[in-house]
């Protein structure tokens, strides 16, 4: 890969970012407050095991990816503008491609948190769990919920290998994350969502259009994501597919981005069995294998 100094973003795109549109002194603010060191301790699952690529890659200019304090803080103010024309707009409509009342929902990678809880928001009464491979993103994501005054659940984990049981959640939701990941990664990511859905639940996929992408490589380009040519050149619905799901459509969303939505085979839903179960025990100090 390129070093940052000669990429498109490294050459044009980061001293505007880094000097014009983020404000350090509210980073450098909001950085005092936080108790790094317990907090990040609290949220790490000990037995997670940090894929090599996760470690090595650098995501949105960020050296040394979002294993740091410093991508976590940052990855808020620059989404802000790396999502036109609105972040919320855009995660907005994802929310709004849900059908039914999902009751217990998963958001997979779910970095600092807004997606999550603006599903919990969208649906109150669900029990909602927000997995994401950083521990540094997970502090972010919890302060965001503390602030909102809504319940979720964090937790540590790669999103191919979560451990939480089989058929135990209705929505799974994935966003921003595909073009991110290794495309090998992406479809394990799927098979594990296949296997956590109940029969009849949804996943839904908020990712860059893919078609756009193949079409104008420039933007491939502008951005430092060491996998965005990969992802362009593959095919979300083929990949829901071969994971098993039915009814796969995918819709452009705001030009530049694509929903994408799979559903799991039918079968009847047994009520007595407890909804969070496995979560619990995390909380409680019984970590499953990540």
């Amino acid at each position: 890969m390129s070093g940052r100094h000669e990429s498109l973003y490294g050459r044009f795109l980061a001293p505007v970012v880094e000097n014009l549109l983020i404000n350090r002194d509210s980073i450098r603010q909001l950085d005092h407050q936080i108790d790094w060191l317990n907090t990040i301790e609290r949220l790490t699952n000990p037995q997670v095991i940090y894929p090599r690529y996760y470690e090595t890659s650098s995501f949105h200019g960020i050296e040394n990816g979002y294993l740091c304090k410093d991508a976590a803080l940052s990855y808020d103010p620059i989404m802000q503008y790396a999502l036109p024309p609105n972040e919320r707009w855009v995660r907005q409509g994802l929310i709004e491609s849900i059908q039914g009342l999902p009751e217990r929902i998963l958001d997979l990678g779910c970095g600092t948190g807004t997606l999550t809880v603006m599903l919990k928001q969208a649906f109150l009464g669900a029990e909602v769990v927000g997995c994401d491979l950083s521990p540094y993103m997970l502090t972010m994501a919890e302060l965001k919920s503390d602030e909102a005054h809504v319940e979720v659940h964090w937790r540590h984990a790669r999103a191919e290998a979560t451990g939480f049981q089989d058929d135990s959640f209705d929505l799974i939701t994935i966003a921003l994350a595909f073009h991110e990941m290794p495309p090998g990664v992406a479809q394990a990511v799927l098979k594990e969502a296949y296997r956590l859905l109940r029969s009849g639940g949804e996943i839904l996929i908020l990712d860059g259009n893919q078609k756009v992408l193949r079409q104008a490589p420039l933007l491939s380009d502008l951005f430092e994501e060491p996998f965005i040519r990969d992802y362009a050149a593959g095919s979300l619905d083929a990949w829901l597919g071969a994971a098993g799901f039915g009814a796969v459509q995918s819709r452009d969303h705001w030009l530049v981005h694509q929903i994408t939505r799979g559903v799991k085979g039918v079968r009847d839903r047994h009520p007595e069995e407890s909804l969070f179960a496995d979560v619990e025990a995390v909380e409680e100090g019984e970590w499953v294998m990540g």
